[in-house]
């Protein structure tokens, strides 16, 4: 039997988590089996994965049934199908969790999507899902939206675990970075641990080259003097971010801020590479999770991508760090071209919220769609 590729990741300081979650994963061992045998560490979740599993399979029909017929509304099916899943999961990945005393074998799950532009109830939606769960080893999921910067804050003042999500521009990072460690400042201010508190920062990458190539493409076509500078951005903009934020991660938490905070014990805000499946055909299966690797990184990939890399995926040291010099200017590049990243993650921002809540309701009319048959069928 060939080496697993995936387990060569560790020795090069990455985490691998899986971008999925479905209850026959967890029944039929599968999960457990990702664990043991790919060193699969982690889990996330959100309303799409939640409505592909839900609402495209049967996998939920028992549990929607007696939900149903003990009166429960839509949401609050959902609400208890999903703390269940992330329940067990969590559960799963414990042993890791303790024995690797808190670094690794978490597991997330999502605030609705609703909420992404209300702090007030974000918050109370976190400590809700928080207590509810009631694993030290989940993360609440926030968007990274102008409006969850001070919920983030909050939520870490208060000892709860943040995986920031939505993430697409690099300013916006720089505000995650420092939320989280004013979130870590005011615990130690009252005199609390912070050696077991989490956090990490999801970076969503494929998304950003598959709203930016076309429009990379007609510049080239059009030729001139910048059609050169569009060909090298051309499915490279996601990747030049990544390692541009990579440096702002490294520099960020060695400055003399958060190593104040280190001496109480406090862990760095992990970056996480979300969306690192390959979206155009054009492009290797794993070229995102081949050009991310970097220590103290987490990638999260779908299972697909998982299984093509344990197939095929040729890992090497610190491929995020190639060429910094390039990447560095991948903003300004863009700008020479008459792209501005800044409004395209924006725009990208928007859009994933969008989307999120577009699964959120898809899920919910599911759901009530199930219930509706569940409550037509007699009671056992």
């Amino acid at each position: 039997m060939k080496d697993n590729p995936l387990l060569k990741l560790e020795s090069y300081g990455q985490s691998i988590w899986m971008d999925y979650i479905r209850r026959n994963s967890l029944d039929s061992g599968e999960l457990k089996r990702f664990i043991e045998e790919d060193d699969i560490s982690g889990v996330t979740s959100n309303p799409s994965i939640f409505e592909k599993a839900i609402a495209g399979s049967h996998d939920y029909d028992d549990a929607i049934r007696t939900l149903a017929q003990k009166g429960t509304g839509p949401e609050d099916i959902f609400q208890q199908l999903a703390i269940e899943d992330i329940q067990r999961a969590a559960d799963l990945f414990r042993p890791m969790y303790e024995r690797l005393e808190g670094k690794d074998g978490f597991v997330s799950i999502e605030v609705s999507p609703r909420l992404a532009y209300d702090t007030a109830g974000t918050i109370s939606e976190a400590r809700r899902l928080w207590a509810a769960v009631a694993r030290p080893n989940i993360f609440i999921k926030v968007p990274a939206t102008r409006e969850g910067l001070p919920a983030i804050q909050q939520l870490i003042s208060e000892g709860i675990n943040v995986n920031i999500t939505l993430l697409f521009g690099l300013p916006r990072y720089r505000e995650v970075a420092e939320a989280y460690v004013s979130g870590l400042e005011a615990l130690v201010a009252r005199g609390k641990p912070v050696d077991r508190i989490a956090s990490v920062a999801s970076f969503f990458l494929s998304r950003i080259d598959v709203l930016l190539d076309p429009q990379l493409e007609k510049i080239q076509s059009a030729g001139g003097r910048i059609a050169g500078i569009a060909a090298s951005l051309h499915g490279m903009t996601a990747i030049f971010s990544a390692r541009v934020a990579y440096d702002i991660y490294r520099k960020f938490f060695s400055g003399e801020r958060f190593q104040n905070l280190a001496k109480n014990g406090a862990r760095t805000q992990r970056l996480l590479w979300a969306s690192t499946s390959t979206k155009n055909p054009q492009y290797s299966d794993v070229k995102y999770a081949e050009a991310l690797i970097a220590p103290e990184t987490i990638d999260t990939m779908p299972v697909e991508t998982i299984l093509a890399y344990r197939d095929h995926g040729k890992p090497a040291p610190d491929t995020l760090l190639i060429d910094p010099d390039r990447s560095c200017k991948v903003r300004e590049r863009l700008a020479e071209v008459g792209i501005d990243l800044d409004q395209v993650t924006q725009q990208l921002e928007d859009e994933g919220v969008q989307k999120f809540n577009t699964a959120f309701e898809q899920l919910l009319a599911a759901i009530r769609e199930k219930r509706e048959i569940a409550l037509r069928q007699p009671v056992d």
